[in-house]
């Protein structure tokens, strides 16, 4: 528990979230929220045994005063890693991919570009351990636009030494999942995102899932805002496997809860997948922020989608995040509590 002088510490606006008591409902604590500068907030909840219910407040469009609309598509950033990882244990289980194969045997030309190459596994980029340096942390990737081009994204690194020897430390690293995509791609001769579709989105009905922005009406899509900036950050695309999902909050969850209870893969797939990678994730894109995670104390899902970025959004997020699980657990039918 923080003591009084560490509280002087905290920037203001999350003072005031930690020292506001929690409220009674998931949905009272949404439509707090926005009093902590978020533009909007969406929230799906997938609870055993009840209804999928849905939550929202703010807006989904500043400028033309439209409410956040909790069935809104949304960029979910870096959650896309998580399908990725499992179209990945799909093709080591089919043998089309193995793990333990290096960087330089898949992608021959970027043996002597990227250092180690000969030495970094699949498993290592899967995993963020192979020192690869991370493309988005160029200075101005972001104003500049590179997050348009998977060249000259990749390009920003391209001869740049190692962050660390490979499998020695964890970094993530965006540069890891821009690599597997082209790897995939190469293996399957044709699209990764063609075979998500068949794989993944299909078999679960995920008809509100897409890999890129281009291809949904940007009407249908939540804006983005950051607290730097006065324009919506809606149009701005970033095609990378890194991050380039869109979605709703209620796909995200389905999809969610099928890898976590072993629904969308078989066991040999799942025993692979459980190996490389995580099962939950946040996404961080400029005007947006996602979080995805199952509780199983609870048996439950929940999604929360901010369109705010930049100043302590993100920290706030965070809170209000937790404090949602905090109600679900306060409301459980038995009436305990977990912390």
């Amino acid at each position: 528990m923080a003591t009084i002088s560490s509280l002087f510490f905290v920037p203001w606006i999350l003072l005031r979230i930690l020292l506001t008591p929690i409220p009674d409902t998931v949905q009272e604590q949404v439509d707090d929220s926005i009093g902590y500068k978020l533009d909007g907030v969406i929230v799906y909840v997938d609870q055993a045994g009840k209804p999928p219910e849905f939550y929202a407040a703010g807006w989904q469009d500043r400028k033309k005063k439209i409410p956040a609309d909790p069935k809104a598509l949304f960029k979910i950033a870096s959650i896309s890693k998580l399908y990725v990882a499992v179209a990945v244990a799909k093709l080591v289980n089919d043998k089309q991919l193995s793990l333990d194969k290096t960087l330089a045997e898949y992608l021959p030309e970027l043996a002597g570009r990227i250092e180690n190459a000969d030495k970094i596994t699949l498993r290592m980029m899967v995993q963020h351990r192979s020192g690869i340096p991370n493309y988005t942390d160029y200075p101005g990737f972001w104003e500049k636009d590179y997050s348009k081009s998977i060249e000259k994204s990749l390009g920003l690194i391209l001869d740049t030494p190692a962050e660390f020897a490979p499998d020695k430390k964890y970094r993530y690293s965006n540069t890891n999942y821009l690599l597997i995509g082209e790897i995939l791609d190469k293996t399957l001769g044709y699209s990764h995102h063609q075979f998500s579709k068949k794989e993944i989105l299909m078999p679960l009905g995920l008809n509100n899932t897409y890999s890129l922005l281009s291809e949904v009406d940007l009407e249908d899509v939540m804006s983005g805002y950051d607290v730097s900036y006065d324009g919506d950050l809606k149009p701005n695309d970033f095609i990378s496997p890194a991050g380039s999902m869109v979605a709703t909050a209620a796909d995200v969850g389905i999809f969610l809860r099928a890898l976590n209870d072993g629904s969308l893969l078989d066991a040999n797939e799942q025993a692979i997948y459980s190996s490389i990678y995580a099962y939950e994730h946040t996404g961080l894109l400029p005007g947006y922020s996602s979080i995805a995670k199952y509780h199983k104390d609870i048996d439950a899902v929940v999604i929360l989608f901010v369109n705010t970025s930049g100043g302590y959004s993100w920290n706030v997020s965070e809170i209000v995040y937790k404090r949602i699980v905090k109600i679900l657990r306060r409301n459980k039918p038995d009436g305990s509590e977990k912390i």
